[in-house]
């Protein structure tokens, strides 16, 4: 046989067949079917190897400021400081292990996609039909196909009778996909495939045969899954700065390292003086605590979205989902309910919108003045002329029953009323269905259909209670409305009627009464316009990807606001070139659209990938199958955790508890105020180890007997310096964060201004301690050890207390967010207490090399470590006065 045949939508189902060497009755035989397995493989997806966990563990290790953790650690074990080695040993393992959970988890987006795979299906083979797992499945079987059935591979369809297949989880498109047998164009996307059948679809209506065609990877699930898997993971904007950040911090530990040691040769200082306070800087230049704060911090946002409905699976996507500038959201499921609704009647004399409230039926733009008998004929032909359950089968049918029951009528009782005795079921060649009744007056027909094909069966037309003939004015008139109702993206069905003794029982769908047209629609959310304005007030694009139709989409776009009403601005799959062809004018027109229709997967993740060449942060929400790739590939995927499928959540880094677009404004307002305060304490962590650095050079130059030991320093890095910035991490940030523009992707962390404002920081700081220690030694004449305590009580406090100075700029001095967080009391109170607590056990004195001081030395250093605070408070105070 031949395979894989190239576009088998576009040949017949007979030359398939040949094409395939398979009986169309009896299908292939049991040990053709052996031959094939092994010359074509499994029906099932070979997975890529996964990193092995060591390679995952050690890939933890791979940044900046983890290579200053590990060099500090080495340097401290080869001068036998084994206190000093074990934490900072300890820090790297923690930041370490945190990462390697994060990542292991990530492996289950491909464990949900394997899920999916093997099932068991049917099969004929040697004429007879068999239950045999999906993954032996080989390609040319013939598979029976009915309600239910999930299908097991990608087919060409053989026979249908009223065959409809839900296609949304791959497609996109809220309507069942209604099939038929006939061949195709070649250029015919996925979407309009009618006489295909997708892997991991299901039929939801109907049976027929399906030759198949796709096995494994050959499939469009498996196209999508290798997709996701050949995406690679990205490093997240925060990993990027924090790195910058580090490498900072090692050329300025350089500098400060070679300005001391060729000062000290200069000055005939002893090589080991100089190796121990250039560890001293060394350790004084290394935040230790910053990723264990870092995470904290993050973590808690976690905490905080998880009660705002969005769970997050990756620590990292808290933060960048507040850098966002681009929200790449699928239609349905997302912007709309994912459930058909009837949103229209047209009438001849009158249309009306309806929809249904409280389980009632509802007229929003006004009530039915002339055509109350053309709804109650509608609503009644609805009811009879439906093979659907009130809750299962065709979507469009089942929305006819709830409507009319919402506006009174007894299904049960009319089904007795109107006995069916006939049918004639829907097919794509006469586009219509019709049901012929037996009643106690004699027999009634109901049709439902195409506009077109059902005129052609009309002879008369209804106009509230008056019957009169349908002539060619009123025929044009009605096709008109309907083309009108499916340019707005409405889904139309006429509808009519046939009731009289002269009704022949074997030829009842002639010379029937036109009643009206119903146009259906997938709803919008009732909360998505206010989230896509929420949105757009902070600056943040919103860009619909859908596999649905041009007009849907447009139509959808309009009523939840995310684009003008005279707006028509819509590209399709089929207007897209390949990525590799995509030139700079291509590029600039993809930006600039809001709204995509019939997208492929790949189209997505290319439409995904050229807004992040653009710098733009990319968030994609999805809930199908056929988003998993640009769910991973964008810097944030979210995936809604009622309606999304299992690939969609596992695929995701945040998931949607209540599957509301609301939430996601709400999650990225969090993200914003979350990197606000990793902002905050960044410049307090970083402020702090300068002013160390410098003190340490100063001290080391002046008075070496005085400068800080590596453990003191280790001390005030891991203990005074973590709480107070993990105080600063948890608490709330500025409620206008959403009424300003995203920031930039590419900006630093710390600004050349907040550069500025750490430098007069560190330096107010550094200006305390040397003046404590000049009065220590220079007015009171104590020994180098005392005013070595001195200096290191005067900068924990004066770090303690420079927490005050993270206030916003204009806040006031006594009630601003700082000391409105309990989270600063608290961290206070302990820092405090651990800092008394050294100084009164002997052991943890003697391990850190502090001595018992007199109370007049401890007032001097308390007094003194004031001094930062109240400088930069005052400062602030008259910036504020001249504003």
């Amino acid at each position: 046989m031949k395979y894989p045949l190239a576009h088998p939508f576009s040949l017949s189902a007979v030359e398939v067949l040949t094409l395939s060497q398979t009986d169309g009755h009896k299908g292939i035989s049991q040990s053709e079917a052996a031959k094939r397995s092994k010359a074509y493989g499994l029906n099932s997806y070979k997975m890529q190897k996964h990193k092995s966990l060591w390679l995952i563990l050690l890939s933890q290790f791979r940044s900046p400021i983890i290579y200053l953790l590990v060099f500090g650690a080495a340097v401290s074990l080869y001068f036998k400081d084994i206190l000093e080695t074990i934490a900072i040993a300890a820090v790297i393992l923690i930041n370490a292990l945190i990462g390697f959970i994060m990542e292991i988890q990530a492996r289950s987006s491909m464990n949900a996609l394997k899920k999916m795979d093997v099932i068991l299906a049917k099969v004929i083979r040697d004429g007879e039909t068999k239950l045999i797992p999906s993954e032996s499945l080989v390609p040319g079987d013939l598979v029976p196909l009915e309600a239910g059935d999930i299908i097991p591979a990608d087919g060409r369809l053989i026979t249908v009778n009223r065959l409809q297949c839900d296609e949304s989880s791959l497609t996109g498109e809220s309507l069942p996909s209604d099939k038929m047998t006939g061949a195709l164009p070649k250029d015919t996307v996925i979407g309009d495939q009618q006489n295909m059948v997708f892997k991991g679809t299901s039929v939801i209506n109907g049976d027929g045969e399906m030759l198949i065609t796709g096995i494994a990877a050959n499939t469009q699930l498996g196209t999508i899954t290798a997709l996701v898997e050949s995406s690679a993971d990205t490093i997240t904007p925060l990993d990027k700065k924090l790195n910058r950040l580090s490498r900072k911090l090692i050329w300025i530990t350089l500098a400060m390292t070679a300005i001391f040691a060729v000062t000290g040769f200069i000055q005939g200082k002893a090589l080991l003086t100089i190796i121990e306070t250039s560890i001293a800087l060394a350790v004084a230049a290394i935040p230790e605590g910053l990723p264990v704060v870092a995470t904290v911090a993050l973590s808690y946002g976690m905490l905080l979205m998880a009660r705002r409905n969005a769970i997050v699976k990756k620590l990292s996507a808290v933060e960048t989902l507040g850098s966002t500038g681009v929200i790449l959201t699928d239609k349905t499921g997302t912007l709309t309910e994912n459930k058909i609704c009837a949103d229209t009647f047209a009438f001849p004399e009158e249309s009306v919108k309806v929809h249904i409230e409280n389980n009632l039926l509802k007229f929003p733009h006004g009530a039915i003045k002339v055509s109350a008998g053309n709804l109650d004929k509608l609503l009644l032909t609805g009811i009879l002329c439906n093979n659907a359950d009130e809750n299962t089968g065709d979507p469009v049918e089942v929305s006819l029953i709830q409507i009319a029951i919402a506006a009174g009528l007894d299904r049960a009782s009319l089904l007795k009323q109107y006995e069916r005795i006939a049918e004639v079921p829907f097919s794509s060649e006469i586009m219509m269905m019709g049901t012929l009744h037996q009643t106690a007056n004699g027999y009634f027909a109901a049709a439902k259909g195409s506009v077109e094909r059902l005129l052609e069966k009309c002879a008369k037309i209804q106009s509230g209670t008056v019957i009169n003939d349908l002539d060619s004015e009123s025929g044009s008139a009605i096709l008109l409305r309907s083309e009108k109702m499916a340019a707005s993206g409405l889904r139309v069905l006429a509808f009519a009627y046939r009731s009289d003794n002269l009704l022949d029982p074997y030829n009842y769908l002639t010379d029937l009464v036109y009643i009206g047209m119903a146009g259906f629609l997938d709803p919008p959310r009732t909360d998505i316009k206010g989230a896509i304005l929420s949105c757009r007030n902070a600056g943040i694009k919103v860009v619909m990807l859908t596999g649905d139709h041009p007009q849907t989409a447009l139509n959808i776009a309009r009523k939840v606001g995310l684009i003008d009403e005279d707006d028509k601005a819509v590209m399709t799959g089929k207007e897209l070139p390949k990525a590799e062809l995509l030139t700079k004018e291509w590029r600039q027109r993809i930006l600039a659209t809001a709204v995509f229709a019939r997208a492929s997967p790949k189209q997505k993740l290319e439409i995904a990938d050229v807004f992040q060449g653009a710098g733009f942060i990319v968030a994609m929400t999805g809930d199908g199958v056929n988003d998993a790739p640009a769910l991973k590939k964008a810097d944030v995927g979210i995936a809604m955790g009622i309606r999304g499928t299992q690939v969609a959540k596992e695929t995701a880094s945040i998931i949607l508890k209540d599957d509301s677009f609301t939430s996601i404004a709400q999650a990225v307002a969090h993200g914003r105020e979350i990197f606000q305060n990793i902002q905050k304490f960044v410049v307090y962590l970083v402020s702090c180890n300068l002013s160390e650095i410098f003190i340490v050079t100063i001290l080391g130059v002046v008075i070496p007997g005085a400068t800080l030991l590596p453990l003191q320093i280790l001390f005030l890095n891991m203990v005074t310096d973590v709480f107070p910035a993990l105080a600063l991490g948890l608490g709330t940030g500025d409620r206008t964060v959403m009424s300003r523009p995203p920031r930039e992707p590419n900006k630093n962390i710390i600004t050349n201004q907040k550069w500025l404002v750490i430098a007069l920081y560190s330096a107010s700081i550094t200006s305390a301690v040397i003046i404590a220690v000049f009065y220590c030694k220079e007015v009171l004449h104590n020994d180098d050890r005392t005013c070595n305590n001195v200096a290191f009580i005067t900068l924990t406090f004066a770090q303690l207390f420079h927490v005050f100075n993270m206030s916003s700029d204009g806040a006031r001095i006594l009630n601003n967010e700082i000391t409105r967080n309990k989270f600063v009391w608290i961290a206070l109170f302990i820092c405090i207490g651990l800092t008394l607590m050294v100084f009164a056990i002997p052991g943890l004195r003697l391990v850190l090399g502090l001595s018992v001081l007199s109370m007049k030395l401890w007032a001097a250093a308390l007094t003194v470590s004031l001094l930062p605070l109240i400088i930069f408070q005052v400062y602030k105070t008259i910036q504020k006065v001249k504003h």
